[in-house]
């Protein structure tokens, strides 16, 4: 007679094979897609940027693993993303010794200072965002035109630039489309947004892809959709509200939502599962607020982009909405007022 054994355990109670180490190298495939178009649309100076920037989060971690007497994690692909989503918001121009110095920052800073993966406060990355926009703000704010004739027959005199030398600046720069907005009232068509024809940072390149990007880690449960689409959601009707007040005077959502950073910040930064709140309801009040910060400070900030910010200071808050909504333990009462 055939008999069926019940197992009983606690959870977690999984039901297929996923470690850090698969979902982590899940959205280093799903980020590919758009690495590689950065580089078909800069050249060998996105290239050099995003090999650098992957290069230092790594060896800065072997190293820190070292130093601290542990197992070196590097195998589990998280430096890499953290290297990769560094590159993806740099110029495609910038001197490789301040994109090392920030993949540095954002692992040792942003991520060993809080005790490693899993315990990291703020985006890795972000951090290191940060600093290199706080220590080098002329370089970090200049960009490079893409699709140059000579994207892969040279490399931009100032990516070579030796430390602590002034980076130079040529006529191949250009401005941005946000910059192009807030400071010359100059609006870029939305198809040249979503397609990435358009100046920028390296992960300013096609929406298209970063959103596919994005869809293939829903759909293996990497991610929690609700956070980028509560981000993009806000950042919609928030605009589209302004812009149906003074047209005139504001942009339209459309162009909010396919200029600057904000579909590489909303996929695969705020959804950083560390940094993030844990409930189905707290991660919508995470979205709205980054959503809201983003148009607040694009808007009437000094700044023309504002998503790194919105990111981190939403990332300071996590915990803070984690403890402010919670589940009611199932058979309990509610506290009373």
């Amino acid at each position: 007679m055939f008999k069926k054994t019940l197992y009983i355990s606690t959870s977690p109670h999984l039901t297929k094979n996923t470690s850090v180490e698969v979902i982590m190298r899940n959205v280093v495939y799903a980020l590919l897609p758009t690495s590689f178009f950065s580089v078909y649309v800069f050249g060998w100076n996105a290239a050099l940027v995003l090999i650098t920037a992957v290069g230092s989060c790594v060896i800065t971690e072997h190293v820190l693993c070292r130093i601290s007497k542990k197992e070196s994690t590097v195998g589990d692909w998280s430096a890499i993303i953290t290297g990769l989503l560094l590159g993806l918001t740099l110029p495609p121009i910038f001197p490789l010794w301040m994109t090392f110095l920030g993949g540095v920052i954002g692992i040792g800073m942003g991520k060993f200072l809080f005790g490693g993966l899993g315990y990291n406060v703020f985006n890795p990355a972000l951090v290191g965002r940060a600093v290199l926009q706080a220590a080098f703000p002329v370089a970090i704010t200049t960009w490079y035109s893409g699709f140059m004739a000579d994207r892969f027959s040279g490399l931009h005199s100032s990516i070579l630039t030796l430390p602590f030398m002034e980076p130079a600046v040529d006529g191949s720069s250009g401005a941005t489309p946000l910059s192009a907005f807030k400071f010359d009232g100059v609006l870029t068509e939305t198809s040249d947004l979503a397609l990435g024809l358009v100046s920028g940072s390296t992960g300013e390149t096609s929406a298209v892809l970063i959103l596919l990007g994005g869809l293939y880690l829903v759909i293996r449960n990497f991610m929690n959709w609700r956070i980028p689409v509560a981000i993009l959601v806000t950042v919609f009707v928030f605009s589209g509200l302004l812009y149906l007040a003074d047209p005139s005077e504001y942009p339209s959502p459309l162009f909010m939502l396919f200029s600057g950073g904000l579909m590489l910040g909303a996929v695969f930064m705020a959804t950083d599962m560390v940094a993030s709140p844990i409930t189905s309801f707290g991660v919508i009040v995470y979205g709205v607020l980054i959503g809201a910060l983003v148009v607040v400070i694009r808007i009437w900030g000094g700044l023309p982009e504002g998503v790194m910010y919105a990111i981190l200071l939403a990332n300071a808050v996590s915990p803070h909405i984690d403890r402010l909504i919670r589940y009611r333990v199932y058979g309990t009462k509610a506290k009373s007022a």
